[in-house]
């Protein structure tokens, strides 16, 4: 990374130059963090203190949210920052630094969304071999390998994107450092970047979408054999939050990194950045918990629970 000699920090444009819009901004992004950390945090606690849920469905939910916790804190503080104070300047360090964790953790949801659709396609298809194939060991190996896997990933983006050069413009015309906004001020040739990005994505995400899509088509095959209608809604209301979440996360995602140019402006890459860093972590705990009449449960039980721990 020799180019840091040449620009030693980047400055973060953001949603505005306004004075009230940068405020309203701030006013509304604090709201948003605290809610989504507040949820996934609750969530997070109530399956831990509730040995009922220690389950491989919701140790996955465990990872998903804390995810959700980890994505959401990489951009948004740092963005409520630079509008209180108006200061939109971050490092060379910081910008390598959130890249990171961005590719990582956006990452890390489409994967671990990818392995809690394999967990329910075991539940509703083999529900007698349901405990020896999701042993405590298999859940522990598969949350591993989605963790590593784009740990490594992140390090590939992170290295190729801050291999360019950046002599000219450091304004980034976002509110975090995106690497497609890297690309378009870099003074050097990123067709390679972009060449990775698409290949990389294009190979996931069609793995990705493909398992989800092969385990969903099983279990609404298995759903539709069930005689009750009774069971085939509980059976449905099991995969709707997760279905929900993959597709909200999976379109966004996709379309902020791999549209075309034509449908590129200023205006559409903040809104299509909005949609895959903070919407998910906010509507992810919020659909599961209230679909799941068991972590609305958990959720009630904490305060007793907690009071028990300390006394």
């Amino acid at each position: 990374m020799a180019n840091q000699s040449t620009l030693t920090a980047f400055l973060l444009m953001g949603f505005s130059d306004y004075h009230d819009a940068q405020i309203l901004h701030s006013v509304m992004f604090i709201f948003i963090y605290l809610t989504a950390v507040l949820i996934n945090l609750l969530i997070i606690t109530a399956v831990i203190l509730d040995h009922h849920l220690h389950s491989p469905m919701y140790f996955f939910l465990i990872n998903l949210s804390l995810i959700d916790v980890c994505s959401i804190s990489t951009t948004l503080p740092k963005s409520i920052a630079i509008s209180l104070t108006n200061n939109k300047m971050i490092s060379f360090s910081g910008c390598v630094t959130q890249v990171f964790l961005v590719v990582t953790f956006v990452g890390g949801e489409l994967t671990l969304l990818t392995v809690m659709a394999y967990d329910r396609y075991v539940a509703i298809c083999h529900p007698l071999q349901y405990t020896l194939i999701m042993n405590w060991d298999a859940c522990i190996q598969m949350a591993a390998v989605c963790w590593v896997s784009n740990l490594f990933h992140a390090v590939l983006q992170t290295s190729f994107t801050f291999r360019l050069d950046f002599c000219g413009s450091n304004i980034i015309r976002q509110y975090f450092c995106d690497i497609p906004q890297l690309q378009k001020i870099s003074c050097s040739d990123t067709r390679v970047n972009q060449l990775l990005i698409f290949i990389i994505g294009f190979i996931v995400d069609s793995f990705c979408f493909a398992l989800i899509f092969a385990s969903y088509g099983y279990i609404f095959s298995a759903v539709l054999w069930i005689p009750s209608v009774q069971g085939r809604y509980k059976a449905f209301s099991t995969c709707t939050p997760h279905l929900t979440v993959f597709t909200l996360f999976f379109v966004t995602a996709v379309f902020s990194y791999m549209r075309p140019k034509a449908l590129s402006s200023p205006t559409v890459d903040l809104v299509s950045a909005v949609l895959y860093t903070v919407l998910p972590p906010v509507l992810n705990p919020i659909i599961y918990s209230f679909r799941n009449r068991d972590i609305q449960a958990a959720i009630w039980k904490i305060p007793p629970k907690l009071k028990n721990i300390i006394a």
